[in-house]
């Protein structure tokens, strides 16, 4: 189960029409960085901006969109980042999950299927910043074993989902 951020989408909640598999395809890699970005998106595909807004609003709402927001080299902008891995008992997953997405800077957060079984990124202006978070919500939740894993090299795969 997929708890929080980005444009991703689950694409079998729902039977989509072609329109929408384009608007997916579009916003994922093709998104224009301009002033009216779904008037272009809409100009691309032969419909109004209304029509891409009025269709991205409904999958939102449908969840098979749960955010749509740039991807940011962290590194390159001075921030650093790490992936987190918390064994958080069944009874204090939601409690823990909410309070973890209080903090901009966590960007993904998943439930597994793992002795750890939520696992989280966080990105900061530095590793003590990331730390004081994670005691602050260590303290919140009640949940102490949380795991701070900074990647020690860094690998950026680019991923396309064909809609």
């Amino acid at each position: 189960m997929i708890l929080n951020h980005y444009v991703t989408y689950l694409p079998f909640l729902r039977l989509m029409d072609t329109i929408d598999k384009e608007i997916l395809n579009q916003i994922q890699s093709g998104f224009p960085i301009t002033k009216r970005p779904y008037l272009d998106i809409g100009t691309r595909l032969g419909l109004s901006e209304k029509e891409v807004l009025d269709r991205i609003r409904a999958l939102k709402e449908e969840g098979i969109i749960r955010r749509i927001g740039g991807n940011f080299d962290s590194r390159k902008i001075g921030f650093t980042s790490t992936l987190c891995a918390a064994r958080v008992p069944e009874d204090k997953i939601d409690t823990f999950v909410k309070v973890v997405n209080e903090y901009p800077g966590v960007t993904h957060n998943y439930l597994r299927d793992h002795e750890y079984n939520i696992w989280f990124t966080f990105i900061a202006p530095d590793m003590p910043a990331i730390d004081r978070a994670i005691d602050r919500i260590s303290q919140k939740t009640g949940v102490r074993d949380i795991l701070n894993m900074p990647a020690v090299k860094m690998y950026k795969i680019r991923v396309d989902f064909e809609v």
